[in-house]
C-alpha cells in the first residue's frame, strides 16, 4: 500500500471513529428514551418484534404473542433503538476491516479496534438479555455501562489514530512513554463509574422520585431506608421489572445512595482540580469536569423537585455522558504530557547529534 493510500485510509478511519463517538451518544440517549417511555418491552421477543423485522399490525402481533398485547408506539420506539444499535455495530465492523491493513504499523491502535468489536458484541447480547430477562435491573444497568464503554473506546480509538497520524515516535520507531495514572486519578475515575452505575440502578429500579424534596428526603435528613433490599444484587429474575418491584424504603435507600455518591464524587473532582490546576494542558479539561459536575448536580436536583419530566431525565443522562467524555480527555491529556516531553527531548538530542 502506498503512503498516499495509507493516508487516505487513515483519514477515513479518524472520521469514522469520531462519527462513532457521536453516534454512540445518540444510541445511548435513544436507549434511555426507550426506558423512560416504558418501551423496553414494547417488543416481547428479540431481535424481531412479534417475530418480524418491522412492527406488525395488531392482528399479527396477537397471533404471535397473545399474552403481550401490541402497544404500537412503544413497539416502534424499541425497534428504532434496535435499528440504530445495529447500525452502530456495522460501523464498528467497518472500522476493523478498514484498519486491518495498518495493523502491523508501529503504534497503530489495532488492540483498541478489536476491544471495540468485542464490547459491541457483548453489548448486543445485553440488549437481548434486557428483553428476555424482562428488564432485570442488573442487566439494564450493565447495558448502560456497556454503552458508555463503547463510546469511550470510539473516543480512545480516535485519539490514538490522531496520534498515529501525527507520527509521534521516537527515533527508535516506538511510541514515547506515557505518564502513569496516580491513585488520585484512579479514585476519581472509579467514583465516576460507580456514580453512573448508581444512576443506572436508580433508573432501572424506578427510584428517581423515591425521595420528595431536596436536600432532605421525604422531609427527613435520614429517612427510613432498606439498604439490604435496595442493593440486593442476586435477587431472582422476573417475572417483569417494568415500573420496578422494590418497596418504598428500598427505593429510598437507592436514591440516597445516589445522592451520597454525588457528594463523594464532587469532593474527588475538587481534589483532582486543586492538585493539577497548575498544568496548562490539564486546566481546560479539569475546568470542564468541574463545570459539568455542577450542571449535572443541578439537573439531578431539578429532576427530584419537578418529578422527573422526560426532557430533564434525558438531559441528566446527557450530562453523565459529557462527564465521562471530559474525564477521558483529562486522562488523555495527563498521560500524553510525558510522551510529548520525551519526544521533544529526543528530537533535541537528534539535532545536537547532527
Amino acid at each position: 500500500m502506498t503512503n498516499e493510500a495509507s493516508r487516505r485510509r487513515l483519514r477515513r478511519l479518524m472520521a469514522l471513529s469520531l462519527v462513532g463517538v457521536v453516534f454512540t451518544v445518540a444510541v445511548i440517549l435513544v436507549g434511555v428514551f426507550t426506558r423512560l417511555v416504558d418501551a423496553g418491552l414494547g417488543c416481547p421477543d428479540w431481535p424481531g418484534c412479534y417475530g418480524r423485522l418491522v412492527v406488525p399490525d395488531e392482528t399479527r402481533a396477537l397471533a404471535h404473542t397473545p399474552e403481550a398485547p401490541l402497544e404500537t408506539f412503544q413497539a416502534w420506539v424499541e425497534m428504532v433503538h434496535r435499528y440504530v444499535a445495529s447500525a452502530l455495530g456495522l460501523l464498528v465492523i467497518a472500522l476493523v476491516v478498514l484498519g486491518a491493513p495498518l495493523r502491523r504499523r508501529p503504534d497503530y491502535p489495532w488492540g483498541v479496534s478489536l476491544a471495540l468489536l468485542a464490547v459491541i458484541l457483548v453489548q448486543g447480547a445485553f440488549g437481548a438479555f434486557t428483553v428476555t430477562l424482562k428488564l432485570w435491573p442488573q442487566v439494564v444497568t450493565l447495558h448502560l455501562l456497556g454503552g458508555l464503554s463503547v463510546m469511550l473506546l470510539f473516543l480512545w480509538l480516535h485519539l490514538r489514530l490522531r496520534r498515529f497520524a501525527g507520527g509521534r515516535l521516537t527515533p527508535g520507531g516506538v511510541a514515547p512513554p506515557r505518564r502513569p495514572l496516580t491513585p488520585l486519578w484512579g479514585l476519581a475515575m472509579l467514583l465516576l463509574v460507580a456514580q453512573i452505575a448508581l444512576g443506572g440502578w436508580v433508573s432501572s429500579n424506578y427510584a428517581g422520585i423515591a425521595c420528595q424534596g431536596f436536600p432532605t428526603c421525604n422531609g427527613q435528613w435520614w429517612p427510613a431506608m432498606d439498604w439490604s433490599e435496595g442493593f440486593h444484587l442476586t435477587q431472582s429474575v422476573g417475572p417483569n421489572y417494568l415500573h420496578g418491584q422494590l418497596h418504598a424504603d428500598a427505593r429510598t435507600a437507592i436514591q440516597m445512595g445516589h445522592r451520597l455518591g454525588a457528594l463523594v464524587l464532587g469532593l474527588s473532582l475538587l481534589l483532582l482540580a486543586m492538585r493539577h490546576w497548575h498544568e496548562a494542558r490539564l486546566r481546560p479539561w479539569l475546568g470542564a469536569l468541574a463545570g459539568l459536575y455542577v450542571v449535572q448536580l443541578g439537573l439531578g436536583i431539578a429532576n427530584v423537585l419537578l418529578w422527573l419530566p422526560l426532557w430533564l431525565a434525558l438531559l441528566h443522562t446527557a450530562g453523565a455522558v459529557a462527564l465521562v467524555i471530559a474525564m477521558a480527555m483529562a486522562v488523555w491529556a495527563w498521560r500524553e504530557a510525558e510522551g510529548v516531553s520525551a519526544l521533544q527531548q529526543s528530537t533535541k538530542k537528534e539535532w545536537v547529534h547532527v
